[in-house]
């Protein structure tokens, strides 16, 4: 069995207003010295069996078509092989 972790967040150059909003929460919570939140979504894939080159590659084109917008958002796709 493998899993597959794809982390997705915007890209630095693009506005982040709900993390812009998480940081201006922690200051009035009382933690001080936030100088930047970023938030994303993280997808968590099992597949039975290993995973070979080419599935690995057609997870990359998934995660960089249908998971990630690729104009605005980045992806990270790490694979846990059980």
């Amino acid at each position: 069995m493998a899993r597959v972790v794809v982390d997705v967040r915007l890209k630095s150059e693009i506005l982040d207003p709900q993390g812009r909003a998480v940081q201006g929460a922690l200051g009035r919570l009382g933690l001080n010295g936030v100088t930047n939140v970023r938030q994303g979504k993280q997808f968590v894939i099992d597949i039975d069996g290993e995973l070979d080159a080419a599935a690995t590659e057609k997870l990359h084109e998934i995660a960089g078509n249908l998971l990630s917008n690729p104009v605005i958002e980045d992806y990270e796709l790490s694979v846990e092989q059980a």
